[in-house]
């Protein structure tokens, strides 16, 4: 628990969390490792945090358009998963018994997050698709005045539809 205190104390405004668990952080082998850190997974990013025993916190976040993949072996004791980002990666050793359920969930969770993103995207683009129409279809009118095919007021008008105003 409190390993997770240090991950509810950073958690950013609008940052939801969907998944958390417990693994031994930089598993290298069963004595070769950075001890147990609480892992949270939220909307924009992986947070790694430990609790030292004698003072101070250990922290480290990764943003979700960092983290290049998520991979899964398993051992004689643990299972490790891997998170590979852009800068480092991170092996965490997880009991074996749930090790690989951790692993897809974090995977399933992690493609879910990156497709809404992506769907979002696209939302985003809108506003600029029409303002690039409407101004095309202004520069259609500036044309047909220019041409003698509609008077001023009907451009001007027209172009006020278009702009909104």
């Amino acid at each position: 628990i409190k390993h997770f205190s240090i991950i509810a104390e950073h958690l950013l405004p609008g940052e939801e969390v969907f998944m958390t668990f417990i693994g031994l952080h930089n598993y290298q082998s069963m004595t070769k490792h950075d001890s147990n850190f609480a892992y949270a997974i939220t909307n924009k990013r992986i947070i790694m945090a430990q609790k030292q025993t004698i003072a101070g916190e250990k922290l480290q976040t990764v943003y979700l358009d960092n983290v290049n993949d998520i991979t899964f072996s398993s051992g004689l004791a643990l299972g490790v998963m891997t998170i590979d980002t852009i800068k480092e990666t991170f092996n965490v050793g997880l009991d074996k018994k749930s090790a690989k359920a951790i692993n897809a969930k974090a995977v399933e969770l992690l493609h879910s997050l990156k497709d809404n993103e992506s769907e979002a995207a696209p939302a985003a683009d809108a506003p600029a698709q029409q303002a690039v129409s409407a101004a095309d279809e202004i520069l259609k009118f500036k044309q047909l005045l220019d041409a003698g095919v509609i008077t001023q007021e009907e451009f001007n008008a027209k172009k006020a539809q278009l702009l909104g105003l």
